[in-house]
């Protein structure tokens, strides 16, 4: 590859637990680790400059670069005494937070695994570091509801500054409550509107829900988590021009929308996935977006490791995103590291690399990769597909074709965790809305 492309140098990160070393030059992993970081909900706070990462249990870390973190504890002792009467529990699961004037609020949920006896209650700080106090249930859902009470998010309109509560999981699916801006509480009542939500074949099986506006597409974007946390979790998402929705997936297809018999509506960000080498992934979800302040986007979840034992915890990946010309998110298929776009040209495209393509499934599978070819000439070949075609638009576009598929990937510099060296990576989409991986090995 070219001196021109700028590789960032080896992590010196927390990533996971250690894992043996294939290669005699490969650097062990740090011992400090990201696991026990469940429901990752990312903030970049403009006060102190530092990013924050609050997760169930209302534990947080915090960091410099978004790269090393270091695990500040608790924030929060527990929920408030409403919350309390009407659960039974002092759990504390899947926190979010937004800054209104001085004021840090965390919207904390209330429940136990599997019940709809949930609450979700606000509790505030004037750092982001906490201490929170909670204040008060805004809330509440038991059996007889329409919705859970857990999961929430905030959102803003950004045409009338009017907040909004985003939540939700399994019964009923994802709902979107206004919020009174100045209180921090419902400002309506009831359970707002259902915006997302799963055929009962699959249990209703969504949760995690979050929003976020693209200025740049003038959309928002609905992500939300399918399957099991513990098995089959993948991430899809669907767009809408205003914030109430409707959620539209990449075919058009509305997010309540329950005639969905063989999994396919959202367009799948991604899911389970196993490179030749190294550790496999399975079940990322519950995911978070930062928009930051330079303008770069990153997609913050928790994922766990293949065949995980029982009781193991889930870690947490931070992920480069970026997106489509048509508008639609695309995720690094590697950790973030440092890395950012910068020119190539076809002598850095060209070579060898796995792919994996993110294809929906039923349950949701790991995805595995296959070697795909590209040639100096323009030409290229993987599996069967022997007479493909790619190009280089501009600087960053790689266009691979073959039959009616066209496929669109962004090119950026990454560390490779699995062989623990510099490469390149791709992650685009095709012509049909699915999602695609990839990595230069050779």
């Amino acid at each position: 590859m070219r001196q021109g492309v700028a590789f960032p140098t080896e992590p010196k990160r927390p990533i996971g637990k250690p894992v043996p070393k294939p290669e005699k030059e490969r650097e062990p992993l740090p011992k400090e680790s990201l696991w026990f970081t469940h429901d990752p909900a990312i903030y970049h706070d403009p006060v102190s400059g530092d990013y924050f990462v609050y997760g169930t249990g209302a534990d947080a870390l915090r960091s410099k670069d978004l790269i090393k973190w270091e695990r500040i504890g608790k924030i929060t002792d527990e929920p408030s005494a409403d919350s309390q009467a009407h659960v039974g529990t002092k759990h504390i699961w899947a926190p979010d937070i937004v800054k209104v004037g001085n004021e840090y609020r965390l919207y904390c949920s209330n429940s136990s695994f599997g019940v709809q006896q949930s609450c979700i209650y606000l509790a505030v700080s004037d750092k982001a570091e906490g201490p929170f106090v909670a204040k008060g249930a805004v809330v509440k859902t038991d059996a007889g509801c329409p919705v859970n009470a857990i999961d929430a998010n905030i959102i803003e309109d950004v045409e009338n500054g009017k907040q909004y509560m985003v939540y939700g999981s399994f019964w009923g699916g994802i709902h979107i409550l206004e919020l009174d801006k100045e209180t921090g509480f419902a400002a309506e009542e009831g359970f707002g509107k259902c915006i997302a939500r799963r055929p009962r074949w699959c249990d209703g099986a969504i949760e995690g829900p979050y929003i976020i506006y693209n200025p740049e597409t003038e959309y928002y974007y609905l992500f939300c988590s399918y399957g099991s946390l513990s098995s089959d979790y993948n991430i899809r998402v669907a767009r809408s021009k205003h914030v109430l929705g409707p959620y539209l997936d990449y075919n058009g297809r509305d997010m309540t929308d329950l005639n969905d018999d063989d999994n396919s509506i959202g367009y799948m960000l991604a899911c389970g996935y196993a490179f030749h080498e190294g550790t496999q992934y399975m079940a990322p979800g519950h995911n978070s977006v930062l928009h930051d302040f330079d303008g770069e986007w990153y997609l913050v979840h928790h994922i766990r490791e293949k065949n995980f034992k029982e009781g193991e915890p889930s870690t947490m990946h931070v992920r480069k995103m970026y997106w489509s010309k048509d508008g639609w998110p695309l995720a690094s298929p590697e950790i973030y590291s440092g890395e950012k776009l910068c020119p190539l040209g076809r002598e850095d495209i060209a070579g060898r690399y796995e792919r994996i393509r993110l294809t929906p499934t039923t349950p949701q599978g790991i995805q595995s990769s296959t070697a795909m070819e590209l040639r100096t000439d323009g030409t290229g070949c993987f599996g069967v597909l022997t007479r493909i075609t790619w190009e280089l638009e501009g600087e960053n576009t790689l266009v691979v074709r073959f039959a009616n598929t066209e496929e669109m990937y962004q090119v950026s510099p990454a560390w490779d965790y699995e062989l623990w060296k510099p490469t390149l990576v791709i992650t685009g989409k095709d012509n049909k809305g699915i999602c695609l991986w990839g990595k230069k090995f050779e």
